[in-house]
């Protein structure tokens, strides 16, 4: 329950700009600031309310990355010796620039 009184479901969705859903556990897609804020119960954002983040710049290919580094991050926080994350060279430059709008580029 969030501090409003509200019900926060543990999961998300999060939308591309060709509107591909993907589900998404809370917990990891917080690992994002902005995603973070979003979600926020005491903002005003119509993403708080609805569990729904649209992203119109993220292709579905590259929110599906996005959504397997939540995942990833995830699952291995706070682990050492955790394997490398397979990256496709031809997503690289639209990753780093995601990665830099969703706030990914900064240590946790």
């Amino acid at each position: 329950m969030s501090a409003s009184g509200s019900l926060e479901s543990e999961y998300i969705t999060l939308v591309s700009s060709e509107g591909l859903e993907f589900v998404v556990l809370r917990d990891a897609a917080c690992a994002s600031p902005a995603i973070r804020a979003m979600l926020d119960p005491k903002s005003s954002f119509a993403e708080a309310r609805s569990g729904r983040c649209v992203f119109e710049d993220f292709t579905g290919v590259v929110l599906e990355k996005i959504v397997e580094y939540f995942h990833y991050w995830y699952k291995n926080q706070g682990r050492e010796d955790v394997p490398d994350m397979e990256i496709p060279v031809e997503l690289c430059l639209e990753l780093l620039m995601a990665a830099d709008f969703l706030g990914l580029d900064k240590p946790m």
